[in-house]
């Protein structure tokens, strides 16, 4: 009877939970054992799209470009999360300099993505007119590398604040032992700080894996997947089989995919990283 209050207490987040996270889940799978276009009437198929997706080429396809981007953006979004919180830390201009940082993360996306275009446009933009811009509209090396820089500045704003928030619950206490030791600032940096930096590392990696395996907006809005496909990644892949194509059923099978790719990322990586610690 103690546990009734604790389950009633909880309950509005569970049916919340159930009715905008559980049931559209369950949906979607049942969405996947169908041949549908959204128009016409659903065909039970069971796991034909399943199969069809494993036989498809644009579907390795795009999954190899998605493992490129994040390949090319994880690194880069903890690593500069992490640098710029250390090297921000404690000067007269950190608040200022992290609030520029998070702003792109509020701007449109839209407005966004034209601000780009007008500045980075290799033909036309403002500047090329006094910088070298790679032809990212024609190269598909340099326009996954757009979509990477795209999406670092939209969200580098939030891993500075999250990597800043546990460096400054590290003790003060712990670094002026080290230094106290003898340690200079690259020693204290590695055998004090970055240890403890562990849980927020973890959460950077974690997050950023999700934002690179879910992506889609950024390469819908600057390149549509191309040039020649080059970055067409896994959410893209899912708008074309879905509104494209008019295959939802198949469509639906790829976000199952996508899905169990999220968590499987994830959890690996949380395995790995709580292993370190032990």
């Amino acid at each position: 009877m103690r546990r009734l209050p604790l389950f009633l207490f909880s309950l509005p987040a569970l049916l919340t939970l159930g009715v905008f996270v559980l049931y559209p889940f369950l949906d979607v799978l049942r969405f996947s054992t169908w041949e549908w276009s959204g128009l016409s009437e659903p065909k039970p198929v069971g796991l034909k799209n399943y199969q069809e997706l494993l036989q498809d080429p644009a579907f390795w396809g795009s999954l190899l470009t998605t493992l490129k981007f994040m390949l090319l953006a994880l690194p880069l979004f903890v690593g500069l999360s992490l640098g710029l919180a250390v090297a921000l830390e404690g000067t007269p201009y950190e608040r200022f300099a992290k609030g520029l940082l998070f702003l792109p993360g509020l701007v449109t996306l839209g407005g966004a993505t034209l601000s780009w275009y007008t500045l980075f446009t290799p033909e036309y933009g403002a500047l090329a007119q006094f910088l070298p811009i790679p032809p990212w509209d024609r190269e598909g090396f340099w326009a996954l590398v757009m979509v990477v820089l795209f999406t670092l500045w939209r969200h580098l704003g939030y891993g500075v604040l999250v990597a800043s928030a546990r460096l400054k619950a590290i003790p003060k206490t712990l670094l002026e032992a080290a230094y106290v030791d003898g340690a200079g600032p690259w020693e204290a940096f590695r055998h004090v700080v970055l240890p403890l930096m562990r849980p927020a590392v973890t959460f950077l990696v974690v997050v950023g894996t999700i934002l690179s395996l879910q992506s889609y907006a950024a390469v819908f809005l600057l390149t549509r997947g191309g040039p020649y496909g080059a970055t067409r990644v896994l959410g893209y892949y899912l708008y074309e089989s879905g509104f494209e194509n008019f295959r939802l059923g198949y469509a639906a099978a790829v976000t199952v995919v996508i899905l169990l790719l999220t968590l499987l990322f994830a959890y690996a990586q949380l395995r790995l990283l709580r292993h370190g610690e032990e």
